[in-house]
């Protein structure tokens, strides 16, 4: 893996090389341009940092074609000079989103421009050292955002430890280890069974493992390592058998998205040989081949191959990773317990720029049997989700035009042969203000309603509505059972989200849209390549087409039933036979 990392490194850097700006006159003199917005950019991810580690790794790798390549090194001190340009005077950078002088992204570069800044430093190489000033100033320049900043985010925390552990390393910063001490004392927003608060299995777990992995050894604080096996042990449950991971209930940007392993060979790889656990080997050798490129500035892999060259090297000791097994996630965590604490916070529930994330903990059920692979969820709009050889069920969702939008699922029970899953929701009116509670303007020739004490209204008929659905097991499938009585007559819509790379070849549908379907009635049939599944319950109990604040994905497929309450409705899942497994 080494070599090929090798190659697809000297291939990103000369990409990177046709992307750099070389007219002096202008602003971004010296970036490289980013493909999707056409700016440079100063970030861990699409901005020049991560193209100076393509360049700064085959520079001083005498595997590289560009080993000691004179004409590379001036690039890279063009780029240097560019990030110190845009530098703000607090020692801060805007990555080109949302976040505008931001100390979590600038934590980011930091993490990747110290081990790119380690890596030549060590080099015997004098033609390098203006490079290395002006990278040696850039990361002083951040100490006083870095002891100050704050963050958005749960995994920001361990970003900006993970800085401030290399500002201790590079200039013996004592107030660095304090300020992470601050973080630290937060305590780790982590479950038993291994699960970070933003339940993103595609981006943001990846980064709070290996960001406390450089925490642990920079500040000296080895139990830090403790939450990241626990993640790391839990992840081996969390892939699809072609690689994907489930993302399929994040609580971030990664939500429904295709993503694969790559982002955990560093943690996997990291530990597998500190903790000889070859488990975690069996994970790095599936991350790694998924790994296209050595990956952005953050976590270049081949900069920490050639810092620790034992990286370079295979695992002594690979064990075979599951491929059939029924995993609870959180089934015994006290989530409801915690839920209620809540209150004690202050916060009110609410908080600005970021989320509580309160579907933390939720239970979630993973199946695998070979080929096939299933996901049973709580608190998202999904609650069943699997793929089948090339066949990709992406979600299947419950929305209902009781409180307009999806219901999740709140609550998980094992069954013999699956799970009853149920949601529940409240809706209700509310009455007058009274008198003495009224604003002075409710009595003047304006009363804006926003100044009205919505707070001390009664409530009046309240209504619930609450459904139950049995996810159970067949020789030949899954069913999947939903219930609901009252109120009557609230219109409701169970979508199937397929991917788009498959196609339909039976069943009763009505386009609404492109890729969207009702389905009346008859066995529906979707197929990719040479597997497919096959369901039956199709029905049109309303024509509504969407039901609204339930947006349905893009570039899928969607197939809606729709039925109205009462209703006891079962649809039936049957497996293509050459990827059953007994």
């Amino acid at each position: 893996m080494y070599k090929q990392l090798v190659a697809s490194n000297d291939r990103a850097a000369v990409e990177g090389l046709s992307r750099q700006v070389l007219d002096p006159t202008s602003r971004y003199y010296g970036g490289t341009i980013d493909p999707g917005t056409g700016v440079a950019w100063v970030n861990h991810t699409t901005g020049t940092p991560t193209d100076m580690c393509y360049w700064g790794a085959a520079l001083v790798n005498p595997d590289s074609a560009f080993y000691r390549d004179e004409l590379l090194l001036a690039r890279l001190l063009l780029a240097t000079e560019f990030v110190l340009r845009s530098q703000h005077e607090d020692g801060s950078i805007s990555p080109g989103w949302t976040n505008y002088h931001s100390p979590p992204d600038t934590a980011f570069v930091i993490v990747g421009y110290a081990q790119l800044y380690q890596l030549l430093a060590s080099q015997d190489w004098a033609p390098l050292q203006q490079v290395l000033d002006n990278m040696l100033l850039f990361l002083k320049r951040t100490i006083p955002v870095m002891l100050t900043g704050g963050c958005h985010t749960p995994n920001h925390r361990w970003v900006l430890c993970a800085a401030l552990g290399f500002l201790h390393e590079l200039f013996g910063l004592e107030e660095a280890v304090q300020r992470a001490d601050q973080w630290l004392a937060e305590g780790m927003d982590i479950t038993p069974d291994g699960e970070w608060t933003e339940r993103s299995n595609g981006i943001y777990s990846a980064v709070s493992d290996i960001m406390l992995i450089h925490a642990a050894r920079l500040l000296d604080r080895p139990q830090l390592l403790e939450p990241v096996r626990l993640n790391l042990h839990m992840m081996v449950y969390l892939v699809h058998p072609k690689g994907e991971v489930v993302t399929d209930y994040s609580g971030r940007q990664d939500l429904g998205s295709f993503h694969d392993l790559s982002p955990y060979y560093l943690p996997y790889a990291i530990l597998a040989r500190s903790d000889k656990e070859p488990l975690f080997a069996g994970m790095a050798e599936w991350a790694g081949r998924a790994l296209e490129n050595p990956g952005v500035c953050s976590v270049n892999v081949l900069v920490r191959m050639l810092l620790e060259p034992e990286l370079q090297q295979p695992f002594e000791d690979s064990a075979a990773l599951p491929v059939k097994y029924e995993k609870i996630l959180n089934g015994d965590f006290p989530r409801h317990g915690y839920l209620q604490d809540m209150e004690k916070s202050g916060h009110q529930g609410r908080i600005y720029h970021s989320r509580l994330h309160t579907d933390f903990g939720a239970p979630v059920v993973r199946y695998r049997d070979g080929n096939t692979s299933v996901t049973l969820i709580t608190e998202t709009p999904s609650f069943f989700a699997l793929r089948h050889g090339a066949v990709r069920l992406l979600a299947v969702q419950l929305a209902s035009y009781f409180n307009p939008g999806y219901i999740p699922m709140q609550k998980m029970i094992k069954l013999p042969d699956g799970y009853h899953l149920s949601g529940e929701q409240k809706k209700g009116y509310y009455g007058p203000v009274e008198g003495e509670l009224l604003p002075q303007t409710s009595g003047e020739p304006v009363s804006p309603w926003y100044l009205l004490p919505h707070q001390s209204r009664a409530l009046t008929h309240e209504q619930t509505f609450r459904v139950e659905t049995e996810v159970q097991r067949t020789d030949r499938g899954w069913t999947l059972r939903l219930h609901a009585e009252e109120p009557t007559e609230v219109m409701t819509q169970l979508s199937f989200i397929f991917g788009r790379e498959g196609c339909f070849t039976s069943g009763e549908l009505q386009a609404v849209g492109e890729d969207h379907y009702l389905w009346n009635g008859g066995n529906l049939r979707y197929s990719c390549e040479e597997d497919w599944i096959e369901l039956s319950g199709g029905e049109l109990g309303h024509l509504a087409a969407t039901v609204r604040e339930a947006k349905l994905q893009d570039n899928c497929k969607a197939v809606l039933v729709n039925f109205m309450t009462p209703f006891d409705k079962t649809i039936t899942i049957t497996l293509s036979p050459s990827m059953i497994r007994e």
